[in-house]
This record gives C-alpha cells, sequence and structure tokens, in this order.
C-alpha cells in the first residue's frame, strides 16, 4: 500500500510542476448566458446556455496574424474550458460567440460579443495557469415582457427603449 501512496503523490507533483511550467499554457474558462432583456449586461432574469460554442484567437497585435485558435462548447453553467498553449505575450487573445443552441436566444450583438483575455506569464498575475473570462451573451429575440419592470428598477428604463 505504501508504494502505491508514494506513486501517487508522485504522479500529484509531477502534474503540478508540469501544469505551473511557464510556456507550458493556459486554461481559459468563462462563462456564455442569455441576455433576456437585451440590457448589456447580467440581470436576475438572464439563464446560462448550456451547448454554446465559443472559440478563443490569439493575433499578433501589429501583424493581426492568427497564432492560435481553439474551441470550446458549454456545459452545466454556461461554463467552457479551452487550452491554449504557450505564451502569447505579443498577440491579443479574444474569446468570442460563434453559436447558441437556443433559437429563441442566438442574437449576436457584434459590440459586446467578446472578452479580451491576458495570455502571458509576463503581466504581473500571480495566478498559476487559469485564466477566467468575463461572461458574454447571446441576446433574446424579444425582451421578456417583465424587462421593462425590471429595467425600472434597475434605472434604466426609458420610453425609448426597447424593453417596454
Amino acid at each position: 500500500m505504501m508504494p502505491q501512496l508514494r506513486s501517487l503523490v508522485a504522479l500529484v507533483l509531477v502534474a503540478t510542476a508540469i501544469a505551473a511550467a511557464p510556456g507550458v499554457g493556459f486554461v481559459v474558462t468563462g462563462r456564455i448566458y442569455c441576455d433576456n432583456c437585451r440590457a448589456g449586461f447580467e440581470t436576475n432574469v438572464s439563464h446560462a446556455i448550456q451547448g454554446a460554442t465559443v472559440e478563443m484567437e490569439c493575433r499578433h497585435f501589429e501583424s493581426q496574424q492568427v497564432h492560435d485558435k481553439a474551441e470550446a462548447t458549454t456545459g452545466p453553467g454556461g461554463w467552457y474550458r479551452m487550452e491554449i498553449s504557450g505564451d502569447h505575450q505579443d498577440e491579443i487573445c479574444d474569446v468570442r460567440l460563434l453559436k447558441s443552441p437556443e433559437a429563441d436566444c442566438a442574437e449576436i450583438d457584434h459590440s459586446r460579443d467578446r472578452c479580451r483575455v491576458p495570455l502571458t506569464r509576463n503581466d504581473g498575475i500571480k495566478q498559476s495557469g487559469v485564466r477566467y473570462a468575463n461572461p458574454i451573451a447571446f441576446l433574446r429575440k424579444e425582451p421578456l415582457p417583465n424587462c421593462g419592470e425590471l429595467l425600472r428598477a434597475y434605472d434604466l428604463y426609458n420610453e425609448t427603449s426597447e424593453n417596454s
């Protein structure tokens, strides 16, 4: 029993060292939701979207040449996880929406369809190789009936709002 325990401890130590080694890469995780009120932010009537597809793309900030690309699908709670290899200090890396499985919540607002994620170890972040992206949302075709009331509570409703 003791040799098996030592082997397990050694395996955990090796896996931890590999995950923490510079240049190995990053795990990017984030959440996708449905903006049921078309508010531009998460509200208490927003809901997570399982089965949505997102893409991470890293481009050189001067040449715009794509250096790395990955795709992921959201699971329970609307969370996705993807692994990106290497360090991307001279690149801009964005997670962007690709496809929603919900027909009534599949609109992409191209001014709010992505989230920038720094993928370099030379940025002062002491966190290991995990990077958390801000939540991003698909828009519902038609706002829910109670959205006007909800946005009034946030003091964001006006007579010209599409959420009346």
